[in-house]
């Protein structure tokens, strides 16, 4: 079985599917490795190391690709960069399926089995294959790195003979991954931190990272989570309450991180300029949903943007600034995933199709696309109107001694009735 990892081809992406780390367990599961030249060279991993890992190297993509059992990939692949994979091949990475789904379709055509990690389920036997929350984990460390090298100055609190600098502060607006993340890291780095995030529980987990929470904790913040974990909508007044609180708090803030990120969707505004406008010069607001259009209203996708002297960093692949040990992780999530895909005996692969993990997250089979997300809903047709059916003449009345029998007025006196015989 051939494993092939091309090069990343998409501006900006740092990253790469596997490492030489990666390379040398899949070899010891008796798969052949074919890694392009230069894949690895932007996080840190040359093709000499690989070569050492028991990988081939391939001069172009397509001497790479061609024959290819399965293609480990970072970004959505063209579809005639797979023209030279086996018939089959399973293609592996975060294909990013709510962007650009027109593509899908080509795609579906070269045969090849797409899979997206993006979509593995979150369940516990699950978790070693969680791309989103391995590359949120570094993204929420980054975002507190890149927010401090803005900020140019210290963030803990150093007591000098020259006199004593006051700690930075720091608000991260979500408790996901990438916020506890950013939480934990601000925290190590001596920042006094707060946060706040729509779900009740996201409370005792920030914390428990020192951080203090920041919401408005009336009756119907306490019923704002589902059985399953999930925040439920909440209502106008309840957030305009929110609302104005953050909008005091962000005011005396250093540092706001915000993270709510929803892939496939617009993000939502939670800073708004006017907000920006109260933080004092030389303040910065890092903002992890900028590939989504961003959190913060004054974002510039890809920039570090400067409003009202307070700088906004809306750098669009926040993993891929910290490209090494994103590419470890990530390659590991592939491998791990792939391995429950081999037949431990042949080392072969052999795919149960029906498998709950691998059902999530197929998008083409046989040259069709399959996943649910894809598939367009038929339209539906309206039923024809009916045309109107003409009314026919009313008869000429006859008379009295002819009349219908479907009269339901009551019969005269001495007349018989309906069925009697005179």
């Amino acid at each position: 079985m051939k494993v092939a990892i091309a090069r990343e081809k998409a501006a900006g992406e740092t990253r790469v599917a596997a490492t030489p780390e990666t390379v040398a367990k899949l070899v010891a599961l008796g798969c052949k490795v074919a890694v392009e030249k230069g894949a690895g060279s932007l996080s840190r991993f040359v093709d000499a190391q690989y070569k050492q890992a028991g990988a081939t190297i391939g001069s172009t993509m397509a001497a790479t690709l061609k024959g290819a059992d399965v293609v480990f990939c970072v970004g959505r692949p063209s579809a005639s960069s797979l023209s030279g994979i086996n018939k089959g091949a399973l293609v592996i990475g975060s294909l990013n399926p709510s962007d650009d789904q027109s593509e899908f379709n080509a795609l579906a055509k070269t045969g090849a089995a797409l899979m997206s990690m993006e979509f593995m389920p979150r369940i516990s036997r699950a978790q070693s294959m969680d791309v989103l929350s391995s590359q949120a984990n570094l993204a929420g460390y980054q975002a507190v790195i890149d927010g401090a090298g803005e900020f140019d100055r210290a963030l803990p609190m150093m007591m000098t003979a020259a006199g004593t600098v006051h700690p930075a502060k720091i608000f991260v607006m979500g408790a996901g991954v990438a916020g506890l993340q950013a939480i934990a890291t601000a925290r190590r780095l001596g920042a006094v931190v707060s946060a706040t995030d729509v779900r009740p529980a996201a409370k005792e987990q920030v914390e428990s990272l020192g951080a203090k929470f920041i919401a408005v904790e009336n009756e119907e913040f306490k019923q704002a989570e589902t059985a399953a974990g999930y925040a439920k909508q909440m209502s106008e007044e309840y957030q305009k309450l929110q609302a104005e609180l953050t909008a005091k708090h962000i005011a005396k803030q250093d540092i706001v991180i915000t993270t709510a990120l929803i892939p496939g969707r617009k993000a939502p505004v939670l800073v708004t300029k006017k907000m920006v406008e109260t933080m004092a010069p030389g303040s910065v607001v890092v903002d992890l949903a900028a590939e989504r259009g961003g959190n913060c209203e004054a974002t510039v996708p890809g920039k570090v943007a400067n409003f009202k002297d307070v700088s906004i960093v809306g750098y669009t692949n926040m993993p891929g600034r910290i490209a090494a040990s994103a590419s470890q992780l990530y390659s590991r999530n592939l491998l791990t995933f792939l391995e429950t895909l081999i037949d431990k005996e042949s080392g072969k692969l052999n795919v149960d199709w029906d498998e709950e993990l691998v059902k999530a997250i197929l998008l083409t089979l046989n040259g069709k696309i399959v996943h649910e997300s894809l598939i367009k809903a038929p339209a539906v047709k309206k039923p024809a109107a009916k045309k109107p059916v003409a009314k026919k003449p009313a008869a000429k009345a006859k008379s009295a001694k002819h009349t219908s029998t479907n009269k339901t007025s009551k019969p005269k006196s001495g007349e018989p009735k309906l069925g009697e015989k005179k």
